[in-house]
């Protein structure tokens, strides 16, 4: 019979995870301020969202040890260490975000990208059309399909133009992102497109044919298909704007969302137009820092494989080749990345906030600044409705596509029932022979750990266990095997930083997992056995002077 875990004493426990969580910037901000956010809303006679409030309120039980823990044990100095329970968000937390992006990217190169040159189509939509799908699920959709279903089309005729193709297949991957540098609301599509076909012959072995980059007139017309396709598609939806009317805010898309929902109708208008929704500065554009230059004043420029018509701009230049495995995994991280970055964010000497920019804008502008009401209302504005989905698969590459098993990574090392096969774009180029063995991927270089990227947030309790060997599970080299699990805290945390948090860090022995402490009358106990607080910092009280004063909607 198994042992029970031994039980913990404040002098074995030499490792625990301090309160880092509730010392940062972002985490003081949505605690001070949700309750004034809620009561705000009511004041106003709005209603704050079920899920917005879930998602501010859980951010504020992430990371903290009062709210549930894993207990880690070293099997040589007998060192315990405590990891605590993240709040798993969508919307805006860091390192929640930070973790199911390096998941998703690893689980994408892992089994779902085969190795094949890949070239990313980033989608940028009008202002009142970025209003209208950021919680129109049906509409995002449907706007997506016209994207995807324009460049396949392009993809085809380049293939059939190079050479006699059965079935062209193209395959492509979208992520779409919710947000713009400046944490407004922007919603906008990051397609990684296979930069070829697959033949789709049944009676011939699976073949991908890579396909010359598209050019600037290419682009063009892909880009014109897109918008004639966006306007059929709101004229039979009745959101076609009159002509001459105000296209940047709510009202140019009418929508049921100002009925059902007026607080997020508010919030959301606010956002894509980079405004203030609430508070005495309500209406007003969001405070700028930086150095005013004449730049704005010049014509913007398109560049290269770039097209915008209509308000509606594409970008295809980035490509990677089929080698660079790595890069296309951090080309898949840049596109599942959170909003928010935390070390971006300060608080200024007059309690206001300050967002540094990645990058500085063309008319000058280095960061935005907040008052900290301001910015909860924007993180609101920022966290995705339910079952809204932000990875999605198109053409090959989608679930139920009739040779995805055929070309998956897995398939491609001997697991799968084919081999693919990569034909050269150039049509005069000699074929590979059969026997001829494909190149191979470079070998993923170990990445140490970076100062400017915050590791993935701790493991929620189903994350913390060992991986259970289930029966369907096989080894990856089986050709039998055909389950997919993701990578567990532990592997996520070693391949992404080169950190192996099951390696004690003062004997260098394998720390094992003895439990997880999550109920409230356990966790208590353990944590004044420690001499910990039992619980986190609660929110602050609504500000009533506040609120009865001028913060009203306008």
């Amino acid at each position: 019979m198994a042992q029970p875990p031994a039980p913990l004493h404040p002098a074995s426990c030499r490792e625990y995870s301090p309160r880092r969580a509730e010392q940062s910037v972002l985490y003081q901000v949505v605690r001070d301020q949700i309750e004034n956010f809620v009561a705000r809303a009511h004041e106003a006679g709005r209603v704050v969202p079920r899920f917005v409030e879930r998602e501010l309120r859980r951010y504020l039980e992430c990371g903290i040890l009062a709210h549930g823990f894993v207990r880690l044990s070293c099997t040589e100095c007998r060192i315990d260490r405590l990891v605590p329970f993240s709040c798993k968000g969508r919307g805006f937390c860091p390192s929640c975000g930070g973790r199911r992006m390096a998941e998703t990217a690893a689980f994408l190169i892992d089994h779902v990208i085969p190795t094949v040159p890949v070239r990313q189509w980033v989608l940028s939509v009008p202002v009142a059309l970025r209003y209208r799908m950021a919680f129109d699920a049906e509409l995002t959709t449907r706007v997506l399909r016209i994207f995807i279903q324009s460049v396949f089309a392009s993809c085809r005729k380049r293939a059939r133009s190079l050479r006699a193709v059965c079935e062209p297949q193209p395959g492509a991957i979208t992520f779409v992102q919710r947000f713009g540098d400046a944490l407004n609301l922007n919603i906008h599509f990051h397609t990684l497109v296979l930069d070829g076909v697959y033949e789709g012959c049944s009676e011939r072995p699976t073949q991908f044919v890579a396909l010359p980059p598209p050019g600037d007139e290419e682009v063009a017309r892909v880009t014109a298909r897109t918008v004639r396709g966006l306007r059929r598609l709101l004229e039979r939806r009745g959101l076609a704007p009159d002509d001459g009317a105000d296209q940047t805010g709510p009202v140019a898309l009418a929508d049921p969302l100002t009925v059902e929902q007026p607080l997020l109708a508010e919030l959301t208008a606010a956002s894509v137009r980079g405004r203030i929704a609430m508070g005495p500065r309500a209406g007003q554009h969001v405070l700028r820092v930086g150095t005013a230059t004449e730049q704005h004043a010049k014509p913007k420029q398109d560049g290269r494989r770039c097209a915008s018509m209509a308000g509606v701009s594409i970008h295809a230049d980035v490509a990677l080749p089929a080698h660079a495995r790595h890069k296309i995994e951090r080309l898949c991280r840049y596109a599942a990345r959170p909003p928010l970055a935390s070390q971006r964010l300060s608080r200024m000497s007059d309690g206001r906030l300050l967002y540094r920019l990645k990058r500085r804008w063309r008319d000058g502008t280095e960061a935005i600044v907040f008052e900290p009401l301001e910015l909860v209302e924007k993180l609101a504005a920022l966290v995705p409705p339910p079952r809204f989905h932000m990875v999605r698969y198109h053409g090959v590459l989608a679930p139920r596509a009739r040779n995805r098993s055929r070309i998956t990574p897995k398939a491609e090392s001997g697991g799968g029932p084919a081999r693919t096969r990569v034909l050269p774009a150039d049509p005069a180029a000699p074929l590979p022979s059969s026997g001829q063995p494909r190149p191979q991927p470079a070998a993923r270089p170990q990445q140490a750990p970076s100062r400017a990227t915050k590791p993935p947030g701790p493991p929620a309790p189903s994350e913390t266990r060992r991986p259970a060997q289930h029966p369907t599970q096989t080894d990856g080299n089986q050709s039998g095997s055909t389950a997919r699990r993701r990578l567990t805290w532990p592997e996520l945390m070693q391949r992404v930083f080169a950190i192996d948090v099951l390696r004690c860090a003062h004997c260098g022995a394998a720390m094992r997992i003895l439990a997880e402490i999550h109920p409230p009358e356990a966790t208590t106990a353990i944590l004044e056995c420690l001499g910990l607080p039992t619980r986190a910092s609660p929110a602050s009280p609504p500000q009533r002077e506040d609120v009865m004063r001028a913060f009203e909607f306008p």
